[in-house]
């Protein structure tokens, strides 16, 4: 596991959320990068993955250790208010957008592993288009199984073999981060992040809420209309957790503990 250099991070129910300005992710990554120090790794929370944090200790492990743990959704936003912090959002499609805009300049090499057939392709080839001069070191769509180790270690010498600077990885929540907490050690690469669903909006494969929705904080519903069934259960644990955050931060005020403690 990599060391966490969260020096500011606001805590929610104990799940640390980092309070950092984009530039700040960026400038750190490209200081892991330029000194070649592998084993960095960012997790993008949402509400969904402290519901889970909450529940099972390797995933709140997880997030802990991250170097950074970045706000995906305003139920985080919500949850943090109640517990009185202002946390500012940064999600993985935004993340992945900004990490191509400030690498090109840099040379930074990016891999893309997961996705449907063909959709870590086509995303790779709209981005070059947006960011010319982008380098993308490779590409890997995995199977819908489990990998067998004879197929797991020819990835991590693929992934290794194409020399990237971060890889993004996009197999779903939990899947992804436990995927990237198995390779930390095995793969010597300065950055990994889980970013879910940005594989398929930066492809075109589902629609991406337009900015404005995104900006009055309603990409949550406009996923739930687009995915109904893929969402609804995912925002029933949203849910629970703000309900949940909210409840334990009544309580302890009421007990007069420190919002901050766990």
């Amino acid at each position: 596991m990599s060391t966490p250099v969260q020096t500011r991070a606001a805590r929610v129910c104990g799940v640390p959320v980092s309070q950092v300005a984009p530039e700040e992710v960026l400038q750190a990554m490209d200081r892991r990068i330029r000194s070649g120090r592998a084993g960095g790794y960012i997790s993008i929370t949402n509400t969904e993955s402290m519901y889970h944090a909450l529940r099972m200790p390797q995933h709140l492990k997880y997030i802990t250790n991250a170097d950074f743990s970045l706000c995906d959704g305003v139920g985080v936003i919500a949850a943090g208010w109640a517990w009185g912090h202002r946390i500012k959002r940064l999600n993985g499609p935004i993340l992945q957008l900004e990490c191509s805009r400030y690498g090109v300049s840099r040379g930074w090499r990016h891999f893309f592993y997961g996705g449907k057939e063909g959709v870590a392709d086509k995303m790779a080839e709209n981005l070059e288009q947006m960011f010319p001069g982008l380098i993308v070191a490779g590409t890997y769509c995995p199977p819908f199984r489990d990998l067998t180790p004879e197929e797991d270690a020819e990835v991590v010498r693929l992934i290794e073999a194409s020399k990237p600077d971060i890889v993004w990885v996009s197999l779903g929540l939990l899947k992804q981060e436990r995927w990237i907490a198995k390779h930390l050690d095995r793969i010597r690469v300065p950055w990994m992040c889980g970013v879910g669903a940005a594989f398929d909006y930066h492809s075109g494969a589902v629609p991406w809420a337009p900015a404005w929705i995104r900006a009055i904080g309603c990409e949550w519903l406009f996923r739930l209309i687009i995915q109904p069934k893929l969402r609804a259960k995912r925002y029933w644990w949203s849910l629970v957790f703000v309900l949940e955050a909210v409840a334990k931060r009544f309580f302890r005020s009421n007990h007069n503990v420190r919002p901050d403690s766990p």
